[in-house]
């Protein structure tokens, strides 16, 4: 059923959620079913093998999940829209892509909160996502609230030089973002008060 969702972009998050949270209710059932009323026992090889059973369940369920790679395709369609609204002036789009862009450096860290390493070493993520959040990100919105073209370039450029540290962080440093050339979506008009559907 996965495999269905995994070429469209974003419609993977809603099929893969569902299923996380039905597996999840799923596996808290099983546990409660087997969770012995006062006064009864439950032999230990018994218990031992339902606890294997639901960490196998959970062990499934975490492979289900998207990885890095499918977050970062989600990302770089809204932060690639986030420069041709700021470029067009259409400030609430651009706020909206931002939003967008927080978003999906959040279900990042959600997913996977770690990185593996050469070393064998896990990465935690969430504090360089909330570094991201905390500067670049900071400033972006600034530039937006306050519709100041310039700075929103130099804010936008900033966060770019961010992400590719981030990148070489997680040893990916062949990951180059760059200002894009064309908008990733061909159907939505960046353009502040164009005429729909034009």
């Amino acid at each position: 059923m996965l495999s269905v969702f995994a070429g469209r972009r974003g419609r993977c998050v809603i099929a893969v959620s569902g299923f996380v949270l039905c597996g999840a209710v799923l596996a808290l059932n099983a546990a409660r079913a087997q969770t012995p009323s006062q006064g009864s026992a439950v032999a230990p090889e018994v218990a031992a093998l339902e606890i294997a059973k639901l960490k196998a369940e959970i062990e499934s369920l975490r492979r289900a999940l998207p990885g890095h790679a499918h977050v970062m395709a989600e990302l770089d369609y809204h932060f690639s829209n986030l420069w041709f609204a700021g470029q067009n002036g259409n400030w609430p789009l651009a706020e909206f892509y931002l939003n967008e862009t927080r978003s999906n450096l959040n279900w990042m860290v959600r997913i996977r909160p770690t990185r593996r390493l050469s070393n064998g070493q896990d990465m935690d993520l969430t504090p360089v996502v909330k570094a991201v959040e905390d500067s670049v990100l900071v400033s972006l919105r600034a530039a937006i609230t306050k519709q100041d073209n310039q700075a929103f370039e130099a804010a936008y450029r900033q966060t770019i030089e961010q992400c590719y540290a981030c990148h070489k962080m997680v040893e990916k440093p062949y990951l180059r973002p760059r200002v894009p050339e064309a908008p990733a979506s061909r159907m939505i008009n960046p353009r502040a008060n164009a005429d729909w559907p034009r």
